[in-house]
């Protein structure tokens, strides 16, 4: 998507677009639902698109403390309001980890977890650490960010803990980022340590797919994706060649094509079914 391609049919909390069977996007962690923006004109040619924001981040503060279930019910509301029983549901990071709890009440047609958070041992403090660490270094640095952003190379260095490649993304993009993690409110309320996911999902009867960032470097392979090799054991596993952690910023037609065969073959098996 270029810089022309600005505008769209969205508000501050969510996209709306497209036409098909409905499909959900959930961003991840300090992220809003413009992470996805370069998949939109794919997607949307097969899907009817509902990304909404997540409680806690950009346009939809909170004072709460991360609940999984919390921010499931809040999906299943915007769900309900867009007219969606089901979906396929595709979330990255805190995004497939609501996902799956999407899934677990039968909400969910398929779903594609992309690097799923909440797969650490009870006593986690990592993770939480660098979110906070990373929206100190935003407000310190917020007002160079806009100058360091246009420079591809600086754009790749300053984003690689959540890719691997920033210097694909335009300014503006980058600067979006950077603009979502300082409003996600959800920080501001992280306790240490995050609660883990323990209870395992089994099978949920619907087509999984768990795929994880060749080059994740904030969920790291092996440490956080085994756990959820045991939550859900009927998952099918991915790695995604040459992404990091927010892949849609890396390779967005990688993605792309990920979410629509698994939703195609998702479709084909309930015809038949």
């Amino acid at each position: 998507m270029t810089e022309s391609d600005q505008e769209l049919p969205a508000s501050a909390a969510h996209y709306r677009g497209g036409s098909g069977a409905p499909l959900v996007l959930l961003h991840g962690g300090t992220s809003s639902w413009r992470c996805w923006e370069s998949l939109l004109p794919t997607l949307i040619d097969k899907h009817d698109v509902l990304a909404p924001n997540l409680p806690g981040h950009a346009g939809r503060p909170s004072s709460q403390p991360l609940a999984i279930g919390g921010l499931a019910d809040a999906v299943e509301t915007v769900m309900d309001e867009a007219g969606f029983d089901t979906a396929h549901i595709a979330g990255n990071s805190l995004g497939g980890w609501v996902a799956m709890e999407l899934a677990r009440r039968g909400r969910a047609r398929s779903v594609v977890a992309l690097s799923p958070a909440g797969g650490w041992l009870p006593t986690e403090t990592r993770v939480p650490k660098i979110f906070v660490s990373m929206r100190r270094q935003l407000r310190l640095g917020y007002f160079a960010i806009p100058l360091v952003m246009r420079v591809p190379a600086l754009r790749r260095i300053l984003m690689r803990i959540v890719c691997e490649h920033g210097d694909r993304l335009s300014p503006r993009q980058a600067m979006d980022a950077a603009r979502d993690a300082l409003a996600c409110t959800l920080v501001d309320n992280l306790v240490h340590p995050v609660p883990a996911q323990t209870e395992p999902y089994g099978d949920l009867g619907i087509p999984i797919l768990m795929a994880w960032g060749e080059y994740d470097r904030l969920l790291i392979a092996p440490r956080y994706c085994d756990p959820w090799r045991l939550l859900v054991p009927a998952a099918g596993w991915r790695t995604l060649p040459g992404v990091g952690h927010v892949p849609m910023y890396d390779d967005p037609a990688l993605v792309a094509d990920t979410i629509l065969d698994w939703a195609l073959r998702a479709s084909a098996t309930r015809q038949t079914g």
